[in-house]
């Protein structure tokens, strides 16, 4: 399967991605989704990781617990980013 990569857009289209936030970051930023369009340099996990970091201080401070996946298998932080992707930030969970 190929899938585009963001500097594949058409002229003037926006790329964006649904970010889904798991357990206590959910709790900590106060949001379970949202939608994101990428600013322009966001081409990658790590620059996602780097730009919700600077949207939301909660994810910032949990950054190295986090694991990234984007639509739905866990990814490296040069993971390319493709419009439409689903990103899922999920925190160590803790259990009994």
């Amino acid at each position: 399967m190929v899938v585009p990569c963001l500097q594949d857009r058409p002229e003037g289209q926006t790329p964006r991605v649904r970010v889904l936030y798991f357990a206590g970051l959910r709790d900590a930023i106060g949001l379970a989704e949202e939608a994101i369009e990428l600013p322009p340099g966001v081409h990658t996990v790590a620059a996602l990781a780097e730009h919700l970091a600077m949207r939301h201080r909660a994810f910032a401070d949990r950054r190295s617990h986090v694991r990234i996946a984007r639509n739905e298998a866990f990814v490296v932080d040069d993971e390319p980013l493709a419009d439409g992707d689903v990103i899922a930030l999920i925190p160590p969970v803790a259990g009994g």
